[in-house]
């Protein structure tokens, strides 16, 4: 089956083909640098980590390109309240960024420009924007003319006409048409500038990224992502910049990330419902915050409410039980189990076939759920490693890490993880691990001596705790329940 995409240009789901049959490049939109970034701003990081992988493991050689805007209005306004330059800021923040991304244990990407670094070929490019009379200058600015492009609105299906009818314009007496946008902004006092032939300034938001990419990756690319709030102006303004200059098509596939919500309300700043991506990795865990981007399909709205994450934990640890049980019965001798490896074969078949159809992470993620199941049907915890039950075990482990590598889940050594996982909830529910762990003690020693009704007693207020108890041959075993 061939890999199908959505593109968000012609609104349905195409077969993917790259301009070179082998080799894909892709570009996604990277984070204005003037503070951590929110969660909604990692989905697309994880997303595309994803598709870039996927791609590569269906035979394409891919450039993956990520920028950093690292000059813009927010950064210049931040830098102000703090007393320090633009420069200083962005550069922080870069590497804060950084160092979330890294925490993350995603890819690095092939390139990551700054604006900072562009500016001959943004004001190169300008230059032939109003060469070529799309674009004009005016009191130090340069503004692009919209009425030059002609299939200005087809990434967002709005039309010129529509915009002047259905939106409020702000009329600046020095553009020709007020849905005019500016590629060149003359300098401010205070601000970062730099000389151009229309006197000293900085870049427009739009121009950087048609720059960026152009350099880069040339007149052409093959996929360019982003949030669906990019849609318009951002990559409007991109296509009628890029293909303005090049006078022919600029990006084959537009694959836009849909939103975040917190409990039925969407992000932002005004419902003050924003959460840093560090913040959530603080709380929940990196791995958590994965599995949750990647457990709902890219082109739906992702709930991060207390349920969602309850679940997504819930999830999560089911998926590295079933992993911490395999490992435990793994022998050096373990080969893989004909019968559970053909259900493993045919489960990749289906996750093949859900990944080839626009990414379906939560179709591929339900075969992963129902070879657990057949696997914890055949497995029990303390069952002996057998040459079976290793074979299985060692099939279950490969298949899931086979899959997970390509989200940059489930590659944790499981038991550790879900210790990790287990400290992390216990704190939230304010109990001590050593106090668990003496109640759990304490009901051992009641049913060896068989005090059954101290025994039942301790596990109702374990569980009443909101811990799990099984009772194995070699021992009583516990876990939050999750």
């Amino acid at each position: 089956m061939s890999l199908v995409v959505y593109n968000t240009l012609s609104r349905t789901k195409e077969t993917f083909a790259p301009h070179d049959p082998k080799h894909v490049k892709m570009y996604l939109c990277g984070p204005t640098v003037y503070g951590l970034l929110h969660v909604g701003n990692f989905r697309g990081p994880i997303f595309f980590n994803l598709v870039r992988n996927w791609l590569e493991h269906l035979g394409y050689k891919v450039t993956f390109v990520y920028n950093y805007t690292d000059v813009d209005d927010k950064i210049i306004h931040q830098a102000n309240v703090e007393g320090v330059s633009s420069g200083e800021l962005a550069e922080r923040y870069i590497k804060e960024f950084q160092a979330d991304y890294s925490r993350l244990g995603l890819r690095p990407h092939d390139l990551n420009p700054k604006v900072t670094d562009t500016m001959p070929e943004i004001i190169a490019m300008i230059g032939e924007l109003v060469e070529k009379q799309k674009a004009y200058a005016v009191k130090g600015d340069v503004n692009y003319s919209i009425r030059s492009f002609a299939d200005y609105g087809k990434l967002s299906n709005r039309k010129p006409e529509d915009l002047m009818a259905g939106v409020r314009i702000d009329r600046d007496h020095d553009k020709k048409d007020p849905l005019d946008f500016a590629l060149w902004k003359g300098a401010k006092p205070g601000e970062p500038a730099w000389t151009s032939p229309w006197g000293e300034g900085r870049p427009g938001w739009h121009i950087e990224c048609s720059a960026m990419i152009r350099k880069h990756l040339g007149d052409k690319i093959d996929i360019h992502g982003g949030g669906l709030d990019l849609v318009f102006p951002h990559h409007e303004n991109e296509i009628a910049q890029s293909e303005g200059c090049s006078g022919h098509g600029f990006v084959k596939y537009w694959m836009h990330n849909n939103m975040i919500n917190f409990g039925g309300s969407k992000m932002s700043k005004s419902l003050g419902n924003i959460m840093r991506g560090r913040e959530f990795m603080d709380l929940h865990g990196a791995e958590v915050f994965k599995f949750m981007m990647c457990s709902a399909h890219y082109r739906s709205v992702l709930d991060l409410s207390d349920e969602a994450v309850e679940n997504s934990t819930k999830g999560l640890a089911r998926i590295y039980s079933a992993m911490a049980l395999a490992e435990s019965l793994i022998t050096s001798e373990a080969k893989p189990e004909p019968a559970f490896e053909k259900i493993c074969g045919d489960a990749w078949v289906q996750i093949e076939a859900a990944m080839n159809d626009d990414f379906g992470t939560p179709e591929a993620l339900a075969c992963v759920y129902d070879v657990i199941r057949q696997y914890n049907a055949a497995v029990k915890r303390g069952m002996k490693a057998n040459p079976a039950v290793s074979g299985k075990s060692l099939s279950l482990v490969n298949f899931i890490k086979k899959f997970g590598a390509f989200m940059a889940l489930f590659q944790q050594p499981a038991a550790s993880f879900l210790k990790t996982l287990d400290d992390r909830l216990l704190a939230k529910m304010k109990l001590d691990p050593t106090m668990v762990q003496a109640l759990v003690i304490e009901r051992s020693q009641a049913r060896a001596a068989k005090d059954f009704a101290k025994s039942d007693e301790l596990r109702k207020k374990l569980t009443e705790m909101g811990i799990a108890v099984a009772d194995l041959p070699e021992g009583s075993f516990w876990e939050v329940q999750k």
